[in-house]
């Protein structure tokens, strides 16, 4: 299961992941995946967690990121970690774009296709 070598912006559909949040998947194996993830002012990514490892940069926005019990402000060019199992989610304050990569890759990410 992989992506093909090259992920073209245009042809890459963004698909809905909750209210006011849309994604999209570029280069994935099992052992890795990168989704870009567009947020509304005002959208929410309800806290959760997953077995997989996470870090995200941030393209634009400005974001209050919550990992475990610590909540910070995160804008352009900032970055974050998420450990495996750890409960964590953002509320997008002005709109922005998330750059996710998690290993192993998201494999109920692949169940939504278009």
């Amino acid at each position: 299961m992989k992506s093909t070598p090259f992920q073209f912006e245009n042809d890459l559909p963004w698909q809905d992941a909750d209210q006011g949040i849309q994604r999209k998947r570029y280069g994935y194996d099992e052992q890795v995946m990168m989704v870009k993830v567009k947020f509304e002012a005002g959208a929410i990514g309800k806290l959760h967690s997953h077995p997989h490892s996470q870090v995200t940069y941030v393209e634009s926005g400005i974001f209050d990121m919550t990992i475990g019990a610590e909540t910070k402000r995160i804008k352009t060019g900032d970055g974050y970690y998420v450990k495996p199992h750890v409960m964590h989610g953002v509320v997008c304050l002005e709109p922005g774009v998330l750059i996710d990569v998690f290993s192993p890759m998201r494999e109920d990410f692949l169940k939504t296709e278009e």
